[in-house]
């Protein structure tokens, strides 16, 4: 059989060798502030220098009373919830759908994760977590996957009737807005990743967001000490006796972290907006395709573009099975097509299987045995959500385009790929 397609002998659309996405943006300006803070100073103790730079930029940047930086987003996560003071057994309800650093510090707290399925988008379903509320529950997480904003404006709503914690998983979102307000300012607290792909990159990194003095006091009791401590918790504090040793931990972002992530945040919304363009190019282009189902935002919000998650439908292409359309794509050139691994349903993870496995000091986790199948609409978003990246620069637009035609052209020949 002669095929266009390249999977089947055909030319490919991109001949150009990957990798055709790399990120953050490494300038001759990011090199310098690095640099330069190695002839400042390579350890810092307390709240000085560009770590107190970094966060009050972060601040301001996000609308928030404190921002505490954090050595990575699992940190980060990790000290939102001990702030939050979230104890053994209580129940917290987290996305089905995240990664799975959205939930595993609470099974060192000896909190009980408890997993709600997604709604059509991938964020985690309003619906069904109202249904997941016990007499237990303390806290709800959501996750903006992806860089689209979650519902957090319904789930504010939901948690302040029953008298609960909202809480904010923003790794993959800065920068995105609901109605003119960023997330990571509509619950209690905000954890973020600076991890190196992410919209704001440190390298390696993350940070706390919160406007309740109290957590930030815990925050920093978790994950500093000492000169931070003594220094920012009010002498009459009952937590400042403590000051010395906090809670014995150290998650401190190193300064060199934090002089890349200043200057990678002086640039984000140029990024944003670059992205915003390149990612309403694509989906505009491929709405019409057949076979693929492209992101729908509410008027007023803005996403941050971590990636473009399209959504396969095989019954636009007579059921052809997503791995071998995705086997085409990369056929094409294509290189940058991902479907997403470690990033899936928290149920089809041994850890969330099991996890009294590695926790066996825990009692209460005997009962969490979560299973393939437990959460249909994350499992299915998930099997079908082919990830593109989303470039920001007007030269990239191009190669934007060809993963378009690229995209097209196997929908449009799909039926070669039958057998």
């Amino acid at each position: 059989m002669n095929s266009p397609l390249a999977l089947l002998g055909g030319e490919p659309v991109i001949r150009q060798p990957g990798p055709h996405f790399s990120w953050p943006p490494i300038t001759e300006q990011s090199k310098k502030a690095v640099v330069e803070q190695l002839g400042e100073n390579i350890s810092i103790y307390d709240r000085s220098g560009v770590v107190a730079e970094l966060e009050d930029a972060l601040a301001d940047y996000f609308g928030v009373k404190h921002a505490v930086s954090m050595s990575s987003g699992t940190a980060a996560l990790h000290a939102a919830y001990a702030a939050s003071i979230i104890e053994p057994g209580d129940e917290v309800i987290v996305p089905a759908y995240t990664f799975f650093a959205t939930a595993t510090p609470l099974l060192h707290l000896g909190a009980i994760p408890v997993l709600a399925d997604s709604d059509e988008t991938g964020n985690i379903s309003v619906t069904e977590v109202a249904r997941k509320i016990t007499p237990n529950t303390v806290a709800i997480v959501a996750t903006h996957m992806w860089g689209i904003p979650a519902n957090v404006p319904a789930l504010r709503a939901l948690a302040n009737e029953h008298h609960l914690v909202l809480l904010e998983d923003g790794s993959h979102a800065h920068g995105a807005s609901l109605d003119g307000q960023k997330v990571g300012g509509f619950g209690r607290a905000a954890a973020f990743s600076m991890n190196g792909p992410k919209p704001l990159s440190a390298g390696e990194g993350g940070f706390v967001l919160t406007n309740d003095d109290e957590v930030y006091y815990r925050t920093l009791m978790f994950g500093h000490y000492n000169k931070r401590c003594r220094s920012e918790i009010p002498s009459g504090h009952e937590l400042h006796r403590f000051a010395v040793t906090g809670m014995g931990l150290k998650f401190r972002i190193h300064p060199l972290a934090a002089a890349f992530a200043l200057d990678q945040l002086a640039h984000l919304d140029e990024y944003l907006a670059g992205r915003a363009e390149i990612a309403k190019l694509m989906c505009d282009e491929l709405r019409e395709v057949p076979g693929v189902s492209v992101p729908q935002l509410p008027n007023k919000h803005q996403a941050s573009w971590y990636g473009l998650p399209l959504a396969y439908v095989p019954d636009e292409l007579d059921g052809l099975p997503v791995e071998r359309f995705h086997q085409a794509l990369l056929a094409e050139g294509l290189k940058e097509v991902d479907r997403p691994g470690s990033t899936c349903p928290l149920n089809q993870l041994p850890l969330f299987q099991c996890p009294a496995a590695l926790f066996p000091q825990q009692r209460e986790f005997a009962a969490i045995h979560y299973q393939p199948g437990d959460f249909p609409v994350a499992e299915v978003v998930h099997q079908h959500t082919l990830k593109l990246p989303v470039w920001h620069r007007e030269e990239d637009v191009p190669l934007a385009r060809a993963y378009v035609d690229g995209i097209k052209k196997v929908a449009l020949h799909h039926h070669d790929l039958k057998g």
